[in-house]
């Protein structure tokens, strides 16, 4: 069965084609600039050469046009026909509380999903365009719909509420969603497979960090707890997001001249550890910059770890002890410095890093000793095959 998995955004669209009798990668690509001069097609069949196509793309739709005529081309394709795509796995983002797992498209479902877009209104519309392209060229193949938050929706009460006016969760359903759902669920599945456990019978920590970072407390297959909430902002020092404040600050920047845009603006794209540092949002910049002696740069790794740390103690527990911690994302998969930064802040836990195995990059692997009393991994993520196991799932179901 040969999967399409799709991810559009407002003015990008990533795709992987996926032959899930043996879950492997055919081809990939990533079309940018849709509707904004300079759009661009990237196409990378496995294991070749990536190609290029700079044309005028206005609409999802042409640029999902190329995108087929790409796969399907003599010289750089990888299926004959578009009859060979079996199904479409759409990465969606949030489900509310309406979807708590994957689910096959239909007109319902894309209603409820518009009803969902006033939670995420840069995400969901964009989720929705893609589908909606990909039903014009592809009619007839089913779809499937993976959420960010679906893995979430296990959380308690006590876990999502606010402490806001009850009222406020009544009409506008503001409470804890968390996101990166696909990636803690793929790492939490392989990292139990790693320890020769069933997902069931571990109680484990989910640390996806990159540009966008967030942790879960996940016990038996199910999350107990994560760190974003009703957007994507909350919850751990990001690249440019600033993740927990104290609100008032808000307000009180509101009180002296900025306005309501400036302050979504800074909150977002200026803070982190690029706010922090001055330097980047990217950590490999951080940590060059920090080991020439830029105090701010350190400072900004310093925050980074500590907020990792503490959050990964929070959840040590909400779950009541802890069996292992995944590392996973950009930084996660390789930054050794940073898991090494982190552990020896939490040696309580009874962890021995193996400083070879640390070192590496980017491979699935346990990283602790064998002696080490809570197992730490390094699981490289893979959101699309997550998404393709669950369409083919749903559409052989």
């Amino acid at each position: 069965m040969k999967v399409l998995v799709i991810n559009a955004g407002s003015s990008s669209l990533k795709y992987q084609m996926l032959d899930m009798e043996t879950e492997t990668l055919m081809a990939k690509g990533l079309a940018e600039r849709i509707g904004i001069e300079g759009s661009v097609v990237t196409h990378q069949p496995a294991g070749g050469k990536k190609v290029t196509f700079t044309r005028p793309m206005d609409t999802h739709k042409e640029a999902l046009d190329i995108i087929m005529k790409a796969l399907v081309d003599p010289n750089h394709g990888v299926i004959k026909s578009l009859d060979e795509i079996d199904a479409v796995g759409h990465r969606t983002v949030h489900g509310a509380e309406t979807f708590a797992s994957s689910v096959v498209i239909n007109e319902e479902v894309i209603e409820k999903m518009e009803e969902c877009s006033v939670l995420a209104p840069l995400h969901n519309p964009a989720n929705l365009i893609g589908i909606r392209a990909c039903q014009e060229l592809l009619p007839g193949v089913p779809m499937v719909g993976v959420f960010d938050t679906a893995f979430h929706q296990s959380m308690k009460p006590e876990a999502y509420i606010y402490a806001l006016p009850y009222e406020l969760y009544e009409k506008y359903r503001i409470r804890k969603y968390g996101f990166h759902g696909t990636s803690h669920r793929f790492v939490s599945l392989q990292a139990a497979k790693l320890m020769g456990k069933k997902p069931e019978d571990v109680k484990l920590i989910s640390c996806h960090l990159g540009n966008g970072a967030s942790i879960a407390a996940i016990n038996g297959g199910k999350v107990v707890d994560t760190s974003m909430g009703l957007t994507p902002l909350a919850g751990l020092v990001m690249g440019t997001r600033c993740g927990d404040i104290d609100p008032e600050i808000m307000i009180f920047l509101r009180q002296n001249g900025y306005t309501t845009e400036e302050l979504d603006r800074m909150m977002n794209k200026e803070s982190g550890v690029l706010g922090i540092s001055g330097v980047s949002s990217d950590f490999r910049d951080l940590e060059a910059s920090a080991a020439e002696g830029n105090k701010r740069a350190q400072l900004a790794l310093d925050v980074f770890n500590y907020h990792v740390v503490t959050t990964i103690g929070a959840y040590v527990a909400a779950l009541n002890g802890v069996d292992g911690i995944i590392f996973t994302a950009g930084v996660g998969e390789n930054s050794a410095t940073t898991r090494q930064a982190i552990c020896e802040k939490i040696s309580y836990l009874g962890i021995t890093i193996d400083p070879d195995k640390n070192a590496q990059r980017g491979e699935e692997m346990i990283i602790s000793t064998p002696d080490s009393k809570t197992t730490v991994m390094v699981i490289p993520t893979n959101e699309e095959l997550m998404i393709a196991r669950d369409t083919v799932e749903l559409v052989n179901a």
